[in-house]
């Protein structure tokens, strides 16, 4: 067992609060107390649900801060707690409670320091420790980067742990056993004559405790859920179709909203004219917003109607109006004075080329894509003189509501976020603009809701998509293996658009341009990577993986080519050069599991990818047939290495959900720009993967790190360069820019 002081190179301090009846728990990081996050507008009878873990007489409530997108992730959450606390997951409810900075996100720290997720090193572990402490000084309670795990995973287990210890304390004062005698079980503590206290009657007495900090988590031989197959807190209800999703949320008294913003994102709106749609049924009040109009009706419909009937003078866009001065823009953008970082730069690789020609050489391309999750954007804004109040689904609760109280003029305390289910996100909801605009309307009928719907096209038409990139690539070979690889990679910057949207610079080189290609742990002896930050064209966002989405095509693919300049086998050359361990294995994993090296038959190919993305590392095996009518995906073999998997059954779906993801955007999307409007306006023009072309898909999960990780983003980014080199080897065709549908038809 694990001592609390021993689990973490970080200090807890855990702190209990009384609240109506009860008690509630809470973990907040290292040794400094931080300021009460319990609320203070509380109504009779009400407590307060800033903490992890709250019991009062109506039960057992887990507050779970990062938000569920779809992912399984309040579920996961309640795992943690409940393995500690000793309660079953029926037993429970959960809660994402409202946004606090006691609740920031302790695993970004990782992604925000500058050095291989492979490095251990003091240097590597004091700057994370470094980030971290700032990241805790900003509050940033943010959902994304596939942290949710790597975040919840010690600071839960801890939460539940000291709440079990001190109810046991508490239930000690009450019948007079001592602790060591006691036992807890299915939210009850045991006593040795058998008589049982439940949590609810004993959390009275356990608020007057100070909490048990010297505690012992369960060693992984006693755990009850962790790892184990179990039925998922949502799965009944969305199986069901019952779950209330943020779009099914209604206010008492609501109105609903429309938007029309120019669909130049970011140009003006010159003037309008909504004479015909002040006519007609249902409109209520149509109101001007920066670069656009929002109508209010009796009814989302009603709403979308009218907003179509308006004709509007727009301005034009602050960005090249067409797609050819976009790519052009990436390519005159590889050089020194746009050099955005050069993070690895190992060996004399200038001195190799300067002897002559590479044995390689090749350019590629990624296009934008759209995030495109199924439930639309939606929110509804209650706003008075006293108090804001906000439902919407959002990864970014703390933004939301200090860009509430920005708009509104009321304190953040004076604002309520209550963050709902989500259908889906891939990085959208990490955008509040759909916030921002409700807040907008609902200071025009203050006191009344105003629920706020994107249509699809609408939807479309403002997303900040996946960025555009380009790579170029070279390298050399010596006596049949890989010895030279220089990798150059231009694209925006992810992170100056999107935290500049929340007016929060962000210093030093953007991490996500050479995402997924700069760390990856093949020891070639000429190894060198260089990110050019590309002026600024459309507006874009994080996107699932971010940069790696688009940078994991460029690397693989590349290193695919150079290995079969150096006549090498895929496998096996990357297993050579592979000198992390956990990577080796997984890379070991997947050909055990597709049977590498096998014969497939005529017209039949295999092809391997491998990225280290988000600390994880993920190899997929593809297998395709060429047929008359097109390349066939037959099978697709993936192997992760994530530490430790806290829910197999999840764990599962999601890399197959990442494998179909990343397929099905390579096979067919792409966001392309015409007049300075996105020309794709729904799913009919912006594809993913169909049913009847859903390949077999097989999967294994390793635990062989020291680490926990995530699984959310990393079965991204090998997707797509596992079917290029999979159709190369079918057909002898290279694939160097996606979508690949421009290039080679799919059945």
């Amino acid at each position: 067992m694990s001592k609390l002081k021993t689990i973490t190179r970080r200090t807890f301090l855990i702190g209990s609060t009384a609240i109506a009846g009860g008690v509630a728990f809470g973990a907040y990081m290292y040794k400094r107390d931080p300021l009460n996050p319990l609320t203070a507008n509380l109504k009779e009878g009400e407590a307060a649900i800033t903490p992890y873990v709250k019991i009062d007489a109506s039960g057992i409530t887990l507050i779970t801060p990062r938000t569920d997108l779809g992912q399984g992730t309040y579920s996961m959450q309640a795992m943690l707690i409940a393995e500690e606390l000793d309660v079953e997951l029926d037993q429970i409810k959960v809660d994402p409670g409202m946004p606090d900075p006691a609740y920031y996100n302790t695993a970004l720290s990782d992604e925000g320091a500058p050095f291989r997720p492979t490095d251990d090193s003091f240097a590597a572990e004091s700057t994370r420790s470094f980030v971290d402490a700032a990241m805790k000084f900003l509050g940033l309670q943010i959902t994304g980067g596939s942290t949710s795990v790597p975040d919840s995973y010690e600071k839960l287990r801890q939460a539940g742990a000291v709440a079990r210890e001190t109810l046991k304390a508490a239930a000690s004062q009450q019948s007079g056993v001592s602790i060591d005698r006691l036992k807890t079980e299915k939210g009850m503590v045991q006593l040795p004559d058998g008589a049982s206290l439940s949590y609810v009657e004993l959390a009275p007495i356990a608020a007057t405790i100070e909490p048990i900090k010297d505690i012992e988590l369960r060693s992984p031989n006693q755990w009850r859920l962790i790892g184990k197959k179990v039925l998922r807190h949502d799965i009944i209800a969305k199986s069901t179709g019952t779950l209330p999703y943020g779009i099914d949320f209604e206010a008492e008294g609501m109105v609903y909203a429309a938007v029309k913003i120019n669909p130049r994102q970011g140009g003006a709106m010159n003037s309008y004219d909504a004479t015909e749609a002040e006519k007609m049924r249902g409109v209520q009040k149509i109101i001007p917003l920066k670069n656009g109009i929002a109508v209010i009706a009796d009814n989302t419909w009603r709403a979308f109607k009218a907003a179509n009937a308006v004709t509007f003078d727009w301005g034009q866009a602050p960005y090249p109006a067409e797609m050819d001065a976009h790519w052009q823009t990436l390519s005159d953008s590889f050089t020194p004075d746009l050099q955005d970082s050069r993070t690895r730069d190992d060996g004399e690789i200038d001195n190799v080329f300067a002897e002559g020609p590479p044995d390689f050489e090749a350019d590629y391309r990624a296009p934008y894509v759209a995030h495109q999750p199924l439930e639309p954007l939606s929110a509804i804004a209650k706003i008075t003189d006293e108090r804001a109040d906000i439902w919407t689904g959002t990864q970014i609760p703390g933004f939301v509501r200090s860009n509430v109280a920005k708009a509104t003029g009321l304190t953040e305390e004076q604002v309520f976020v209550h963050v709902l289910y989500v259908g889906g996100s891939f990085g959208h909801r990490l955008e509040d603009d759909v916030v921002k605009q409700a807040v907008e309307i609902a200071k025009s009928i203050k006191g009344t809701p105003i629920k706020l719907t994107y249509s699809r096209e609408e939807d479309f038409a403002h997303d900040y998509p996946r960025q555009i990139a380009m790579a170029r690539a070279k390298g050399k070979v010596k006596n049949g293996k890989v010895d030279s690889f220089d990798l150059s990679i231009a694209m925006p910057s992810v992170i100056a658009s999107q935290m500049g949207r929340q007016n929060f610079p962000v210093p030093g080189p953007d991490p996500a341009i050479l995402a997924g290609a700069w760390e990856q742990p093949y020891a070639i002896p000429n190894y060198r990577t260089t990110g050019y930050r590309a002026p600024e064209l459309a507006p874009i966002s994080s996107w699932r993986s971010v940069g790696a989405s688009s940078n994991g095509f460029f690397h693989d693919c590349a290193l695919d080519e150079l290995i079969h300049a150096a006549g090498a086998d895929p496998l096996e050359e990357r297993i050579r050069l592979m000198w992390h361990e956990p990577s080796r294995k997984v890379l070991e994993a997947v050909g055990e599991m597709s049977n590498w090296g096998s014969d497939l038959g005529e017209n039949r190919g295999r092809g391997v990818a491998f990225c280290l993305s988000f600390g994880t590392a993920v190899a997929e095996v593809i297998e395709v047939t060429n047929t008359e009518n097109g390349i066939k995906i037959d099978n697709v073999y993936v192997a992760a290495e994530v530490g430790k998997v806290i829910d197999p059954i999840n764990f599962d779906n999601l890399v197959k959900g990442g494998v179909i993801w990343g397929l099905g955007h390579a096979m067919n999307c792409q966001i392309t720009y015409a007049d300075g409007m996105a020309q794709q306006s729904n799913f009919h023009d912006h594809e993913g993967m169909r049913l009847y072309q859903c390949p077999n898909i097989e999967v294994r999960a390793l635990e062989n790190g020291v680490k926990v990780r995530g699984i959310g983003e990393p079965p991204v980014p090998p997707a797509a360069p596992a079917l290029a080199n999979a159709i190369f080897a079918a057909t002898g065709k290279r694939i160097r820019e996606m979508p690949f549908n421009k290039h080679i038809d799919f059945v």
